[in-house]
Formats: C-alpha cells, structure tokens, sequence
C-alpha cells in the first residue's frame, strides 16, 4: 500500500523533528521545509496529501502560503493543518477563511495532532454530503428535501435560518467555520446575519435540539463545529 505523504513546514527545527517522528511511526511518508517559499516549490514539484503548516514562517508566511495554493486549481484540494501559537486567533480565522481545514494550538500533543490529521484525510477522502442528501449523525437526522430536523426520532422546529447553520455544520462534520462563513451560509432572503447574531442563532438552536444540541461544539474565539 502506497504510503500517504505529509508535508510539514515549521521553522523551527525541533517542531519539524517532533511532527516528522510522530507521522512517521503513523505509517506516513514525511517531507519537511523550513519556509514558505521552499513549502510552494515542494507542492508544486511533489503534491502532497496533506499540509501541516506553521503561520509564522521566514519570507512568505504560512497564510500567504495557504492563499496562493487554494487560488491555484492544481493544489487548492490539498487539505491544510495549520500550525498556530497561542494568540493568533485572527490569523486562524484569515486561514480558515482561505480554506485550510483545521487548526492547532502551539504547544501541542503530539496525540491530538495526529488525530486531527486523520481526521482531516478521512474527510477529503469520503464524498461531501450532496445538498439534497438525508444527513445522520448520532440520533439527529437532518432531511433537506422535507426541510426536516428529527432529534430522537423527534420532529424539531427550526426556522429557516436555524436549518441553514445546521445543514452547513452537518454537511461538514469536524470542520471548523468561521462567524463569517456561517453568515454566508445562513443569509436568506430576507434575514440579514451579523456575526454576533450568529452566537445567538447558536444558542437558540442548541436549545431546541435539547440532547442533540452538545453535537454543536463551540470553537472559542474562531466559531462552531458539529462533532465529527
């Protein structure tokens, strides 16, 4: 079986050999560089399965890095891990927005890491849930041809923008979205969504799905994700 290969761009060299050392014992062929300009050749010459990618980089930083891969048609499917220090939640907001798939806080578990990593192959790996397709996860079902939510085989009523937010967090379980990409989602016709307003568009879904509602995690200071 063909080894998954992982990219992993850090400037700092210890970081580099600890996440190198994990994948390798995780059965994953590892490919490390020290800035950004060195991460876009590598990408480009040799596409990886997946990013792990340090904000804080010499030269070209790593949001600019995740910019120009997701503008480009040939590596914007790439998933990106990024790799942040504690404080920078604005950049992981910026790079969330600009399509990297996850993130994790300096200093990490080597454990959680990995995990993550899975994660985030197993998802780019199973087809996306098409916008017409009945969605279960755990015992919420989330029927988008009848506009029907059933937790325990309960009916719950939502209103539009609710099953909005909802559809978009269960289409993409473990995702992180930002406020703003669930303003996008949640926009209707005649319902402008603020960013605080999605807080309470949060609140007041998690109350109505009672049991279900602890699927919706709180991402602090970033946004929401529906357990994975």
């Amino acid at each position: 079986m063909t080894k998954q290969k992982i990219l992993v761009v850090d400037d700092e060299k210890a970081i580099l050999e600890l996440v190198r050392y994990n994948l390798l014992r995780e059965g994953f062929a590892v490919t490390t560089v020290e800035d950004g300009e060195k991460a876009l050749e590598s990408i480009r010459a040799h596409p990886p399965e997946l990013i792990v990618l340090d904000l804080m980089l010499p030269g070209i930083d790593g949001l600019e890095v995740c910019r120009q891969l997701k503008q480009d048609a040939s590596t914007r499917q790439i998933p990106i891990v990024m790799l942040t220090a504690k404080g920078e939640e604005s950049d992981i907001v910026i790079g969330l927005e600009l399509g990297a798939d996850d993130y994790i806080p300096k200093p990490f578990s080597p454990r959680v890491l990995i995990a993550r990593i899975k994660a985030v192959l197993r998802r780019h790996k199973s087809a996306p849930a098409r916008e017409s397709d009945d969605i279960k996860i755990g015992e919420l079902v989330l029927r988008p041809g009848r506009a029907e939510v059933l937790c325990q085989d309960q009916k719950v009523e939502l209103t539009a923008t609710e099953f909005r937010i909802l559809h978009l967090l269960m289409r993409k379980p473990g995702w992180v979205f930002t406020r703003s990409q669930i303003v996008e989602a949640a926009r209707g016709e005649n319902y402008y969504v603020t960013d605080r307003a999605v807080d309470v568009q949060i609140v007041g879904l998690r109350h109505k799905l009672g049991e279900c509602g602890k699927l919706i995690e709180t991402v602090r200071g970033i946004g929401y994700r529906f357990k994975d």
